[in-house]
């Protein structure tokens, strides 16, 4: 990403002050700490001062690797690796920056870069905190239920809307609707962890259309298959927006915050219409993954 090559120049800049300003330190008498702290690894150090947490990070300067990614990429781990858990505190700027022998802007840039991954935030009074971990997803005929189970954490689904009554004409065109067919129109909140996650609407033909307790124990996909009904196929529009009023008080965003918005019309093995689906994301929790292939 152009974001990410921008830093990248100027890392060079910063990198080379700390090779300049440190290599001496840390061939000598930072060498041995540098060297220790590369034995020992992120994962047996989580000492807290004045309440955040301090990791013992491996920064190499005979690497190509700038240093501000390496700061990053160490914390990173910590993030996942749960050392450093959702709402723990990190050691601040000046800290990093006199301990690990970087320069303040070197640490500025390495920790940005997960604020803008969404895996911290900065806080006016209380620093920079962990926040809980984003969802990544393979885009694939998948439901987001069964992908948080694999995920590892743990979904809650909340039912906003359950009307069961006669379609717009918009919807009787996405489904293919017959005559007389009623829908369902359904709008839920999936929790991830106790977290909203996103805000899904869909409409579902009445004569396949799971109950309001079993959408709430279940993702849609595993209700279908339930009644027999399989999605094969599906046709998927993924894009962005920023939240509404609705949205952001849905999600517990700001309004205006970044959205990621995916739609959906899913096909059942004998070519019929399953659902339309209009699903909204917190971008700062969220992101779609492709695997692309040279063709």
């Amino acid at each position: 990403m152009d974001s990410e090559n921008t830093a990248g120049a100027s890392a060079d800049g910063a990198a080379g002050a700390d090779g300049a300003d440190g290599a001496q330190s840390a061939d000598g008498a930072g060498g041995a700490s540098a060297h220790e702290a590369h034995e020992h690894g992120a994962h047996e150090h989580g000492a807290h001062e004045n309440g955040a947490i301090v990791l013992e990070l491996a920064i190499e300067r005979d690497t190509s690797t700038p240093l501000y990614l390496q700061l990053a990429g160490g914390i990173e781990e910590a993030i996942r690796t749960g050392l450093l858990p959702p709402g723990s505190r990190l050691e601040n700027e000046l800290s990093l920056s006199k301990r690990l022998k970087l320069s303040r802007p070197t640490v500025r840039q390495g920790i940005q870069e997960l604020v803008d991954k969404g895996m911290l935030v900065r806080k006016r009074g209380v620093g920079t905190q962990v926040v809980q971990a984003p969802v990544n997803r393979q885009v694939a005929l998948t439901s987001l239920y069964d992908d948080l189970r694999t995920a590892g954490k743990a979904p809650r689904t909340e039912i906003v809307e359950y009307r069961i009554g006669r379609p717009s004409p918009e919807a009787v065109d996405r489904l293919q609707l017959s005559a007389g067919e009623q829908v369902l129109d359904l709008i839920r909140v999936r929790y991830a962890d106790g977290e909203p996650l996103a805000v899904m609407r869909n409409t579902i033909p009445e004569r396949i259309a799971p109950s309001r307790q079993e959408l709430a124990e279940s993702g849609l996909y595993a209700c279908l298959r339930e009644r027999g009904i399989s999605t094969v196929l599906a046709h998927e529009r993924i894009g962005a927006t920023v939240a509404d009023a609705e949205h952001a008080e849905l999600l517990e965003e700001q309004v205006g915050a970044a959205l990621l918005t995916m739609e959906r019309k899913s096909f059942a093995n004998d070519g019929r219409v399953v659902e339309y689906g209009y699903h909204v994301y917190r971008a700062s929790r969220y992101s779609f993954e492709v695997t692309l292939v040279d063709s």
